[in-house]
């Protein structure tokens, strides 16, 4: 029997310039959407999804990860225990972050690229086969979507990459689109990846992105490359060169998902509204705030 994947690589290590001169100090993956950061989204995906490890590869100034996710400080606690019981849901909230998972955390070395964090995690994944999530990008779906590239993987091995389908036109380009083969219902054979083509080059609306589950072998491909776009060392490179020497890829179409992309300003503040609209405390209230803010700007503008 296949050995469970249980270990989850999550690169933390960009410098989120669209977001300065806010990420100066603080890591993009701990922007908030409403009151958990863009990063907890991700953990609690992958946790859903049977992971046990989170490998997390940081930077310079990411040291706000860490603290999010280890035991609260003595301070906090004494402050919501003097809280009572109106308190004590908090605390509980608080104290359950940092018994998710066991949270691993690496520097990453090397040259630029979205390779080198994957590369940097090496001595932790070792011999096993593993999910890599990033940390600024999550997928609201249920089931989870790692629980569902698992149960591809754990049917046809290889690699499996999360695939969205692209409606408009328009916005191909923003994504490596796959050109297919189809397996059965949702489950796709990737022939290759054409990055950021234009509605004409698409092979098909698939964007393949978000997340992977890879082979240790992936390792020894990221060593093997030379830098490429940008002098950086790029994932897919190494997941090209595995499918070259037979390694099959497949693309999970993620069903009942919703893709948010909080990694550039407009899509980030699109997620936080949605999920204010939808959140238990302020819905209400913050509805009624559009509402009037939407009508207000209509009277302005004639």
């Amino acid at each position: 029997m296949k050995k469970k994947i249980t270990k989850a690589v999550i690169p933390a290590a960009g410098f989120g310039t669209r977001f300065l001169p806010q990420t100066k100090a603080m890591p993009k993956e701990m922007l908030p959407v409403v009151d958990k950061p863009v990063i907890q989204y991700v953990v609690e995906e992958a946790v859903a999804s049977g992971i046990n490890d989170i490998i997390v590869v940081t930077g310079s100034a990411k040291r706000a990860i860490e603290d999010h996710f280890d035991l609260p400080s003595r301070e906090l606690v004494e402050n919501l225990k003097m809280g009572g019981e109106k308190k004590k849901p908090l605390l509980d909230e608080v104290e359950d972050i940092a018994n998710l998972a066991n949270f691993i955390y690496v520097r990453q070395k090397g040259p630029y690229g979205n390779g080198t964090p994957v590369l940097s995690s090496e001595p932790i994944v070792g011999n096993e086969n593993f999910a890599v999530m990033w940390g600024d990008e999550f997928i609201y779906a249920e089931p989870p979507r790692l629980k569902q590239m698992v149960d591809v993987w754990e049917k046809h091995g290889g690699i499996v990459i999360s695939g969205v389908r692209i409606l408009e036109e328009e916005n191909l380009h923003r994504y490596g689109i796959a050109d297919l083969e189809k397996v059965e219902d949702k489950v796709f054979k990737i022939k290759r990846i054409v990055e950021k083509p234009t509605p004409a080059e698409a092979p098909s609306n698939l964007a393949t992105h978000g997340a992977y589950i890879l082979p240790p072998e992936i390792f020894g491909a990221l060593k093997s490359l030379t830098p490429g776009k940008g002098g950086e060392i790029w994932l897919v490179d190494a997941i090209n060169k595995l499918q070259e020497q037979g390694m099959p890829v497949y693309a999970c179409e993620i069903e009942n998902g919703r893709y948010y992309d909080t990694g550039n300003k407009l899509e980030y503040l699109k997620t936080v509204v949605e999920f204010a609209l939808h959140h238990k405390e302020i819905n209400g209230e913050f509805r009624s705030f559009l509402k009037k803010q939407l009508a207000e700007s209509v009277v302005k503008t004639g």
